[in-house]
């Protein structure tokens, strides 16, 4: 970490966090403490639902492009970055275009948190993959946006 310490307070959760707690310069141990606690909120308990986590990675764009997209969807989730480019949450992109909650076979999408998949019972990879797969065509049909896989496929 760099010295001195300056925590990454930008993203939605974590502003609702400070604001709910009153705490304005959380300490590291806080910051740690509440993201675990929103993703355990978020995320299934793999004990209980088997899943492949977040599944894309958040894809970055140019300025020009999150302006497009703003544009025609003002809601999107979106975080400018330092170097004039944009992250947009794949998580928002999927649950646009309908997918929490729907299922492919027995692979579906989690209903709390559209970037996680989820086995609803004995699905295959090729499910999962079929699934993935229908999701990115969605996203990129609608926003041009191509998503990356997190895990890698072997």
């Amino acid at each position: 970490m760099p010295k001195p310490w300056q925590p990454v307070l930008g993203y939605l959760d974590l502003q609702k966090r400070m604001d709910e707690t009153g705490v304005r310069e959380p300490s590291a141990q806080q910051v740690f403490d509440w993201v675990c606690a929103i993703r355990r909120a978020k995320l299934p308990d793999p004990a209980v639902l088997g899943n492949a986590g977040s599944f894309f990675k958040n894809p970055v764009v140019s300025a020009e492009q999150c302006r497009d997209i703003i544009a025609r969807d003002p809601g999107i989730v979106h975080y400018p970055l330092e170097d004039g480019t944009v992250k947009l949450a794949a998580g928002w992109l999927i649950d646009a275009c309908g997918w929490k909650g729907r299922s492919v076979g027995r692979a579906g999408v989690y209903e709390k948190q559209a970037l996680v998949l989820v086995n609803r019972g004995g699905a295959t990879g090729a499910e999962v993959l079929t699934l993935a797969r229908a999701i990115q065509a969605s996203v990129y049909e609608r926003f041009g946006i191509r998503l990356e896989p997190e895990p890698v496929v072997v």
